[in-house]
């Protein structure tokens, strides 16, 4: 059917958006999408803000701006070198960044005339709406923002935006004295990005950034060499810098690999976003990996946690686990099964998307003194007419970037109906929050054997030395990354109706895992929601140790997360209480309950972030 003539031009613009994407980045399976969000990139997946009916010449100057934008990113970056020389420190992470940003603008400014002006257009409507006309004081001003726009300046030699020139003018006397020759030097490098990337490390470290950068590095390699050697520092971070996740300002093609370090210990100080996981009062410094500290670090009297052997543990993607023919059969069983429960928890689902897309468009202040006339204070204009604060206005709604971690208890307890309900339950949930622009990984977890495994067998030919701590081997098992489209993910799902995977659980170093995969992430918001049916139970491990070795490790745990943590924990119990381990936490009793628990969880969750602005305003008039 022809679209209406009213959408002809929009829809025409969108094509020619999108197909200019392509041949710009010279990636012709680009997916590029609109949405009522701000723009953002990840893999090859795109999305940019939606155009208006009007189509101002002003809109679509922005919106082909931040096409260009990221069309030049794809092009001219490489992802691996970058991650490979970009510094440890969030502040020195995030200027290496910003220069970087912009040299793959400056090769397309240069070149393309049009390009530098949808270039400005773009960058002048985010110094606008940032607000950045309005800093007066040094202290105000972002300083990853000035080099930024300075960087862009020198490189394609396009002034700074009206917007922000009294901003960059409060710090451009200092960086100037300080690496104006840096930026001279880098402008004449924007063709070759390897040697940009070890000028960009001189400048940081002019501007007086470098050195923190290498003592954290040092202070992380904790091998006590090398202290007063400066190249030695340097040295140890960039090796760091090889551990570290994609930048925010940079493609998410590695975040699932940055997830599996994490997961295997290989990657204690990679970072999360803008140096999360960093403790106010603790010894966490920014770009440092977060670890119980009453757990293995050793440094308690009482025995910590520990495995006798991780050597035969295991972190393997679903498909390995079963041939293609059997994966095939396990999911037409598991479609068959959601004929049941498709048009409840459907019905759910929708209800949870309706609600997660009014979060994003649009939400209202009150308490104004101009605005629409709130129909709630009609009384007290009437009573009070002299009283201003009776009026209302919508505003856009800061929906932040979030992910969803979904950790599935893989254990024999769960067999039966409940193993088939948290399948069916998670691939509806991943269908859903993906039509939202959410991520969603789903993990499992379990163990290689019953009652010990390979782990056991070391023990016993070591002549059973006493407090072995964990005799199993871990299986934990990745259903679907985080990045992966619902797609090219939904056959691993069914592998969780096999017969012989589920086995025993180990839930603490299970939870663990799952939240580092998460903390590398540059999504802003992380949730966890932990599925399962019992405290961690290995017959193994249990018969060796003290009776509450494994849950007293899952009680550390979880107050890690917690208390410590940007990642958000929630925990849904099957026929088991699990609001004695989490804070935030429901049990069902029956399977079926567990669909619907997890979309009005997820939604509270969203709720919870939106009705905080809201009150403080309330509580403010």
């Amino acid at each position: 059917m022809a679209n209406k003539p009213s959408d002809g031009p929009v829809e025409a613009f969108r094509q020619v958006t999108a197909a200019a994407m392509r041949a710009v980045a010279h990636e012709p399976e680009l997916q590029v999408t609109f949405a009522p969000e701000p723009a953002a990139i990840r893999g090859n997946d795109v999305r940019l803000p939606v155009p208006s009916r009007e189509l101002a010449r002003e809109e679509v100057a922005i919106i082909r701006g931040e096409a260009d934008a990221m069309s030049l990113r794809l092009r001219f970056h490489d992802e691996g070198l970058h991650r490979k020389r970009a510094p440890s420190g969030a502040m020195a992470r995030q200027i290496f960044n910003a220069v970087e940003q912009a040299r793959c603008e400056a090769r397309g400014a240069r070149r393309m005339s049009g390009t530098a002006a949808n270039l400005s257009a773009a960058i002048e409507e985010r110094c606008r709406t940032q607000g950045f006309a309005r800093v007066t004081e040094k202290e105000s001003a972002p300083l990853v923002e000035v080099v930024g726009l300075l960087a862009r300046e020198a490189f394609a030699g396009q002034s700074v935006p009206q917007s922000a020139r009294k901003m960059v003018d409060l710090w451009r006397p200092w960086i100037e004295a300080k690496a104006g020759n840096d930026l001279s030097q880098l402008a004449e490098r924007v063709d070759d990005q390897a040697s940009f990337a070890d000028l960009a490390r001189r400048l940081i470290e002019d501007l007086e950034l470098g050195e923190a950068d290498a003592a954290e590095s040092e202070a992380d390699d904790n091998q006590g060499q090398g202290q007063d050697n400066q190249d030695q520092a340097q040295q140890g971070t960039q090796g760091e810098a090889d551990q570290d996740s994609a930048d925010e300002a940079m493609s998410g093609e590695s975040r699932e690999d940055a997830g599996e370090e994490g997961a295997e210990g290989a990657a204690e100080d990679a970072e999360g976003e803008d140096g999360m996981g960093m403790g106010e009062d603790g010894p966490e410094r920014p770009g440092r990996r977060w670890r119980p500290q009453n757990d293995w670090s050793g440094q308690n009297a009482e025995p910590s946690y520990k495995a006798f052997t991780k050597e035969f543990d295991e972190v393997v993607e679903a498909e390995a686990l079963c041939d293609a023919e059997e994966l095939a059969r396990l999911r037409l069983h598991l479609d068959q099964q959601l004929g049941h429960l498709q048009a409840i928890i459907g019905r759910l689902a929708n209800r949870l998307q309706r609600r997660l897309l009014a979060k994003q468009n649009r939400s209202w202040e009150f308490d104004l003194e101009e605005g629409l006339l709130d129909a709630a204070r009609l009384s007290r204009v009437v009573t009070t007419p002299a009283y201003p604060l009776s009026y209302k206005r919508e505003r856009d709604t800061d929906f932040r970037d979030t992910v969803v971690a979904l950790l599935i208890d893989n254990s024999g307890s769960m067999r039966g109906r409940p193993i088939t309900v948290a399948a069916m339950s998670a691939d509806i949930l991943a269908r859903t929050l993906e039509r939202c622009g959410v991520k969603v990984e789903i993990l499992g977890f379990t163990t290689r054997a019953w009652k010990g495994g390979q782990s056991r067998e070391r023990w016993l030919a070591a002549g059973k030395p006493a407090a072995p701590g964990r005799l199993n081997d871990l299986r934990h098992i990745v259903y679907k990354p985080a990045d992966a489209p619902w797609r090219r993910a939904r056959r691993s799902l069914g592998l969780m109706l096999r017969e012989g995977l589920l086995k025993e659980n180990i839930d603490g170093e299970a939870l663990l895992w799952a939240h580092e995969r998460l903390l590398p992430r540059t999504e802003k918001r992380k949730i966890l929601m932990v599925i399962s049916d019992g405290a961690p139970v290995d017959d193994s491990t249990l018969s060796v140790n003290p009776g509450n070795y494994l849950e007293k490790h899952l009680r550390e745990v979880i107050e890690y997360i917690e208390t410590r943590s940007p990642v958000e924990l929630t925990a849904i119990g099957i026929g088991h209480d699990v609001t004695r381990y989490y804070r935030r936490a429901v049990t069902i009793v029956d399977a079926e309950q567990l669909g619907g628990t997890m979309m009005e969880k997820l939604a509270e969750l969203f709720d919870e972030t939106a009705e905080e602005p809201r009150r403080g305003k309330r509580r403010a008039g």
